[in-house]
This record gives structure tokens, C-alpha cells and sequence, in this order.
């Protein structure tokens, strides 16, 4: 599939990059902790959530530098014009807040990206189809209307407890995070009964200018952490769906445990973005033993029940289309010069990968689709990095205690 797409190697993100969103102590903190020092910073590592699923590793600061890279280049890239569509596998860690590690994420480099995005867009859109809620960037943004996020999740006893379907967003932000709560074994059926009618109502009322899309895997059936019942095909039909906008893509990896489903799906995505359809057998190589005995690309999904009642899921859809027509006319920004990019394109467009059957760490695959760069370019103003003020994490906590006070259940049809 590489003949059909330029893969680059992004630049590596350094601290100042990343503390355009996170804490200058928090950013520090990564970049000095190691297994080997760590029992001296025990009360760091409590303040930052530094421990149990978001353990101290070699090569952390690393890790995070290659995966935030990835993500940061690919929206100068889509700012620049030079690709329509770019993927980074390796990004996607939706969980990390401003100060704080969590669900495996230490930096939140989907909210970076938005962010470089925010420089030349007036409107992003973010859709999370990670088992798991977005909770980190909806945080992020809870208080602007220059971001939507839109984030299908299994919500009740379940990590992060957040993504309430009346988690609508504050102030200036309200009705511009949508959430998607769902029960366990949702199908592809029924998964599509609500994704497209929602996004299509986004796609009409928000019109964005670029959209970030999280492919979380966990959503699958038979992952080891998730409860969901979706086929690869149907996981995959999202990512199709939302491609037929033309609008600018940005799509990032996530979560997935069961991992020879995640490399499964996530090759598969990257063929129906290529507009390539794959084979079903796996062609012989290394790593054949991982995929049998079917050595097939895709998985047959399980016979769960699905506790996702049709009542349920119309009651769910016909809320938040409610919500979404209460929208005022598409929000826009004043026009201000372009701040410099985080990363430079034309140092990106050196590092062109000629071969890949050699090499180390890959941080995104860019599908390009022709080169019309726009030196210069005017803006909207975001001197101060939207959404990632205080009031937005008061607004977003306050939001989550009260629904502590909630019933796990969401509401039957006749109350909804």
C-alpha cells in the first residue's frame, strides 16, 4: 500500500512544543522521570498521575516525542495543503490532561494538533470512536464553539466515567461536545443507525474546515479491554463515511488490546482510505503465526447480546439532534496573521521515506494528493490556545460531579 501514499518521518516534538497545551511542571516531569529515578519523585508522581496504567518506562519522554511528532506534522501538512488525508497510527492518546497522565496517555497530542489546526481553520471537528470517552480533549475544549467533538463510548461502570449524553459543552461551548453513550454490544448495524445521522447533523450545522478523527480499536469485538461487537468492516465504514466530506483529514490510532485486531483494522482503514480493497488472506510473511489459523484480514464478530435496544439508541439519536438544531449560524473568527508552525513542512518534506524496508520508528503515513502550499495565509487569533483555559476544566468537573448524583442508566425512551 506504501506505492500509493509518501510516508515521512515527522520532526520529534520537543517541551515547548508540547506546553502549548500542558503545564510547564508536567512536560518537565516526563522529560527528567526514569525507572531508575522515580522513587525519588513520589509526590510528583502522584500529582501527575504517574503510576498504575500510566506506569514510569524507559525511553518515556522518547515515546512521546515520536507519537505527538507524528500528529503535529501531520496538521502543518493539511494547514500547508500538502495532503488531503494523513494518518499517524501511533497517536491518539485521547485521555492526557493539561497536568495529569491517564488511561495509558502522558501527552494529549490530538489536542496539540487541533491546535496547530485552529492556526489556518476557523472550525475543527473531532470524532472518537475509541471504546474509551474522549474525555481529555472534550476538556480541552469544553468552552469554545471553534471545536466540536464527538465521541461514541461505552459509558456506566467503565473507564474514564465521563461522556454523559448531557455533557453538552459551557458557555460559549455549549452544544459543541456530543457525546454518544452506549451500552455493551453494540453491532455494526446499530452503530451506523446512529453514527450517520448524527455526523451528517454536524457535518450541515458545524461545517468544518478539518477534522480529526480517533480510530480507536478497542471498539471491536473480542478486544480484551472492550465490550463492543463492531467487525473491522463496520469500524471502518466511520473512517469512509466521514471521508466522503472532503474535507481535511487527520486520522489517529487510540486504544486496542487484543493486538493482531488492532493491526488488522488499522490496515485495513489505511486500504479504504487509499481507496484499496484487500484481500481477505494475509499473504505470508514474519508475523504469520500471530494471525492464525485463519491468517484472515478480518474477524467474524461474536453472538453477545446487544443491550443497545432500538428505543434506546432512537431516544439517544433523536437528543442530540435536538441538541445540534439548537446551534446558531456556523461560528467564525476575526483574521489575524498566521503564528509560525510547530514543526517546519519543508524540513518534513526532506525526510520522505524511499524505502521501507529499512529504517526505525515511523511517526505518520501523509497521503498526498498534490502540492498547493500558501506561504502566506491569514488566520484566526489564537495568541491564547483555545479552550485550554482553567474554566473549561472547572466547567467540565463540575459537569462530571453532577452526573456522579446520576443514575448510571441513562434515562428510558419516555423520559428522553
Amino acid at each position: 500500500m506504501t506505492s500509493f501514499a509518501q510516508v515521512f518521518r515527522p520532526e520529534l516534538a520537543n517541551a515547548e512544543d508540547m506546553t502549548q497545551f500542558h503545564s510547564d511542571e508536567y512536560i518537565e516531569f516526563l522529560r527528567m522521570i526514569t525507572p531508575d529515578n522515580q522513587h525519588e519523585h513520589m509526590r510528583q508522581l502522584k500529582r501527575f498521575n504517574v503510576a498504575e496504567d500510566c506506569p514510569v518506562f524507559d525511553g518515556l519522554f522518547n515515546f512521546t516525542q515520536i507519537y505527538t511528532g507524528g500528529s503535529i506534522g501531520g496538521a502543518v501538512r493539511l494547514n500547508h495543503k500538502l495532503a488531503d488525508t494523513v494518518i499517524n497510527w501511533a497517536g491518539g492518546l485521547h485521555h492526557a490532561k493539561k497536568a495529569e497522565a491517564s488511561g495509558f496517555c502522558y501527552v494529549n497530542d490530538i489536542v496539540l494538533a487541533i491546535l496547530e489546526l485552529l492556526k489556518v481553520h476557523s472550525r475543527v471537528l473531532y470524532i472518537d470512536i475509541d471504546i474509551h470517552h474522549g474525555d481529555g480533549v472534550e476538556e480541552a475544549f469544553y468552552t469554545t464553539d471553534r471545536v466540536m467533538t464527538a465521541s461514541f463510548h461505552k459509558f456506566g461502570e467503565y473507564f474514564p466515567g465521563t461522556g454523559h449524553l448531557q455533557d453538552v459543552g459551557q458557555h460559549q461551548g455549549k452544544y459543541y461536545s456530543v457525546n454518544v453513550p452506549l451500552k455493551d454490544g453494540i453491532d455494526d448495524e446499530t452503530y451506523d443507525h446512529l453514527f450517520k445521522p448524527i455526523m451528517e447533523k454536524i457535518m450541515e450545522v458545524f461545517a468544518p474546515d478539518a477534522i480529526v478523527f480517533q480510530s480507536g480499536a478497542d471498539s471491536l469485538s473480542g478486544d480484551r479491554l472492550g465490550c463492543f461487537n463492531l467487525s473491522i468492516r463496520g469500524h471502518a465504514e466511520c473512517l469512509k463515511y466521514m471521508s466522503t466530506f472532503n474535507v481535511p483529514l487527520l486520522v489517529l490510532g487510540g486504544g486496542g488490546y487484543t493486538i493482531r485486531n488492532v493491526a488488522r483494522c488499522w490496515t485495513y482503514e489505511t486500504g479504504c482510505l487509499l481507496g484499496r480493497e484487500l484481500e481477505d488472506v494475509l499473504p505470508a510473511n514474519d508475523y504469520s503465526e500471530y494471525f492464525g489459523p485463519t491468517n484472515t484480514l478480518h474477524i467474524t464478530p461474536s453472538n453477545m447480546e446487544n443491550q443497545n435496544t432500538r428505543e434506546y439508541i432512537d431516544g439517544i439519536r433523536n437528543r442530540i439532534l435536538e441538541n445540534l438544531s439548537k446551534l446558531p449560524a456556523r461560528p467564525g473568527a476575526p483574521f489575524y496573521q498566521v503564528p509560525p508552525d510547530l514543526v517546519s513542512a519543508q524540513t518534513q518534506d526532506m525526510n520522505i521515506e524511499p524505502d521501507l524496508s529499512e529504517g526505525e520508528d515511523r511517526g505518520g503515513i501523509y497521503l498526498d494528493y498534490g502540492k498547493n502550499e500558501d506561504d502566506f495565509r491569514v488566520t484566526k487569533n489564537v495568541s491564547e490556545p483555545v479552550g485550554t483555559n482553567p474554566q473549561g476544566k472547572e466547567d467540565a468537573e463540575k459537569d462530571m460531579n453532577e452526573n456522579k448524583e446520576k443514575s448510571q442508566e441513562l434515562p428510558d425512551k419516555d423520559d428522553i
